[in-house]
């Protein structure tokens, strides 16, 4: 196994033949919008037909972070006020401002969302359910894998709350987090920004768009950015490009290709539990051991091609090849030895005063294909206007995770006075080593019917097979299991005034092979497979408004969100193969958020979500019956305030707030709860854009997780040019 400790070690780029495809697509495209040129340049009266393009500036609010339709929700272009499920949108670049690149940080504060830091993953939960293994998706593909994501060439992020399974398959159930990316366009502007803060915290990003004819537009999105962390030790580099072009005819027929190029080097932070270690340690204390690193690699290749029939009917076929890797060598977490010779747990050690950490190195990789093709059209039947949607799916997935772990590592560190000089194990032969094959083919329907002026429904239904497949490469011993399910959607909607919509729904997802849903597939010789898949179901209502002639937009959503088909063996040592439903688990809640603009130049955005996350019933363990579900806060929001008055000056100032959470399913250990203050000051005039921005404006103490702590008071400072 290859040294990868090295902070400089090179980057294994994606396979040479994908981006070949690419480079050959892109010269494809512009062959024939040259041709398609040349010709219109040969026939005047075509070429005065073609429709011009510009943007008018005067229509835009950089302030204002509504936008006015959503993919998500439908997979078609809709506004979100024609939507009977509640979605809520963000503006990345507003978290910029503050340095935020990580994705959980930034869902921080989003109305039944809690997040916590996870070194492998996103820790994102969606109305009690998790939501990081599988349901994050980027311009509506799944985003499978252990990585964590960079949002450098994100351009707003959509989070639809319940079950989505009708129109992307396999889900929790708690929600869908798709990211937006930035990608060629004719009415993009260019920009160079540069940004630096507190903790050497330094970056740049170069986002050009060029509208090369009429009927080619590229752009070229560059991200590089690095700094240290309040936490001694531990420090990251991000890495980010992306190419991407626009082909359209203007004769119906539009093409985008995009590569993305992501990697994200760190020193990881996975310390001790903050209740594992003796009172008085600093937050600002990190726990890495010399040579510990961990690294995510992202390489997608998307295409999108669509084809209008006319302007009723169309056509849209979406392919992508995704490449993600995550790579990891280090010591983590760990129990204290107290004076007396025990741990919090109270087991004996001989370790007095030290912190015993944990050891494992990984390399695992993880390869996706996908196609979509999608059909839609509008028509009149009895009376009626059908906005349908025709979609089949193919993909597949592979995930070989190489493994090696131990908690009686040599890593002993005084928490007080510490000393990193744990001697690295050699890296020999894994004691875990799979590979996880997936396949996936569904076909669903969708209907947007309008009954009558202020009646619409929303009706549709997804078909799901699928197939799961492990190999133990140590062993050679082989699993496989597959199934099918049906999810179906219903939503009514009625809008007794233009600006007012007022709707219930009902959705239903699956999770597949015993409620796992991710290739992870026991390929242990005494497994016992449970092949029938967990359920969640959701009722909402809710009512969706516009206030101030069309200026401020709300949202008001109740819900309950049960998750069902919980299965366990009653009795594993008389029938192995015997498997009973556990119970289920129930989310009940009220979310309320509101974007917009409320005066003459003040701005708000932000909501407030109150939920109760519990376990509804649970046979296995009937002592955790009416417990809350780990990680789910009863109340969580945030609420941000801008003031914009004419001239070149403006500020922001904002609050977010989350209640205690429970760590365990006893509900014996929590996280307290927290209130976060940040703020900023800018000045813009034109091409220029400046600004000053603190977050933890008060230096509050708080905790993320019950391993990482909320980071102290910080400043970034941000220039931006557009051209």
């Amino acid at each position: 196994m290859t040294n990868k400790n090295e902070e400089t070690r090179a980057v294994r780029p994606m396979r040479l033949p994908a981006m070949a495809a690419l480079a050959a697509l892109a010269g494809l495209a512009c062959a024939a919008a040259g041709a398609q040129q040349q010709q219109q340049q040969q026939e005047p009266g075509a070429a005065q037909s073609l429709p011009t393009v510009e943007v008018n500036s005067s229509q835009y609010d950089p302030d204002d972070v509504r936008p006015e339709g959503v993919t998500t929700a439908t997979k078609t272009y809709m506004a979100p006020r024609d939507i009977p499920q509640t979605i809520d949108t963000l503006e990345v670049n507003k978290y910029k401002s503050y340095g935020i690149n990580d994705l959980a940080t930034m869902l921080d504060g989003v109305p039944g969302v809690n997040t916590s830091y996870d070194m492998r993953g996103e820790g994102v939960m969606i109305r009690g359910f998790q939501a990081d293994a599988g349901d994050i998706y980027r311009d509506g593909v799944r985003e499978s894998g252990q990585v964590r994501r960079s949002t450098a060439n994100v351009e707003r992020i959509e989070i639809l709350k319940g079950p989505a399974s009708v129109l992307y398959g396999r889900s929790a159930g708690g929600g869908v987090v798709n990211l937006v990316s930035k990608q060629a366009r004719f009415d993009a502007k260019s920009s160079v920004t540069l940004r630096g803060g507190s903790w050497d915290n330094v970056g740049g990003t170069i986002d050009i768009n060029r509208v090369i004819n009429p009927y080619v537009a590229v752009r070229l999105t560059a991200d590089r950015e690095q700094a240290h962390s309040f936490r001694s030790g531990i420090r990251n580099r991000n890495e980010m490009i992306s190419p991407s072009i626009m082909v359209d005819n203007r004769k119906g027929l539009r093409w985008t290709g995009q590569y993305t190029y992501d990697n994200v080097w760190r020193v990881p932070d996975r310390s001790p539990a903050y209740d594992q270690l003796p009172a008085g340690v600093s937050i600002r204390q990190g726990f890495a051991q010399p040579g510990d690193y961990v690294e995510d690699r992202l390489r997608v290749l998307r295409s999108d091609l669509s084809y209008d029939f006319n302007p009723a009917w169309s056509l849209r076929w979406v392919a992508s090849r995704r490449e993600a890797a995550q790579d990891f060598d280090h010591y983590y977490l760990g129990t204290y030895c107290n004076a007396q010779g025990r741990t919090s747990a109270g087991a004996a050690c001989t370790h007095r005063g030290q912190v015993r950490q944990s050891y494992a190195w990984q390399e695992t990789a993880n390869k996706t294909t996908s196609n979509t093709v999608d059909l839609t059209g509008r028509f009149e039947l009895a009376g009626m206007r059908h906005d349908l949607l025709l979609g089949a799916e193919y993909s597949q997935e592979e995930r070989a995770p190489r493994l090696f772990s131990t908690t009686a590592s040599n890593g002993f560190v005084d928490p007080f006075n510490p000393v990193f000089n744990a001697q690295r194990p050699a890296q020999g032969a894994p004691s875990q080593h799979n590979l996880h094959v997936g396949k996936g083919h569904a076909i669903y329907v969708q209907d947007m019917v309008h009954l009558a002026p202020q009646w619409k429904v929303l009706l549709g239904a997804r078909y799901d097979s699928y197939t799961f497949e492990s190999t133990n490469r140590i062993n050679g011993f082989q699993r496989d299991t597959g199934g099918n399910s049906v999810s179906p959607r219903v939503g009514v909607i009625w809008q007794p005034l233009p600006e007012h919509s007022i709707y219930s729904s009902w959705n239903k997802s699956f999770s597949p092979y015993g409620g796992r849903g991710t290739l992870s597939v026991d390929t242990a010789a005494t497994a016992v497979l449970d092949e029938e898949p967990q359920h969640s179901r959701q009722f909402e209502v809710g009512v969706k408004s516009d206030w101030l002639d069309g200026k401020l937009s709300t949202q008001l959503a109740a819900y309950e969100l049960e998750h069902y088909n919980i299965r366990y063996r009653p009795e594993p040592d008389i029938d192995p193969y015997r498997f009973a439903v556990r119970g289920k688990e129930r989310s009940r809640g009220i979310e309320f958020s509101a974007s917009g603009r409320i005066a003459p130049a003040w701005y708000v955005r932000g909501g407030v979500g109150v939920m109760s996350a519990k376990v509804a019933s649970d046979q296995s363990v009937p002592a955790n019956m009416g417990k809350y579900l780990p990680n789910t806060a009863k109340r969580n929001g945030s609420l941000f305030l801008r003031y914009a008055p004419a001239g070149a000056w403006y500020g922001e100032l904002g609050v977010t707030h989350t209640s205690e959470r429970y760590t365990n399913a006893a509900n014996t250990a929590a996280v307290p709860g927290y209130t976060r203050w940040d703020g900023l000051i800018g000045w813009r005039a034109a091409p220029w854009t400046v600004t000053l921005a603190v977050s933890n404006l008060l230096d509050k103490e708080y905790w993320r997780s019950n391993a990482m702590p909320g980071a102290p008071r910080s400043f970034l400072v941000s220039a931006n040019y557009q051209f």
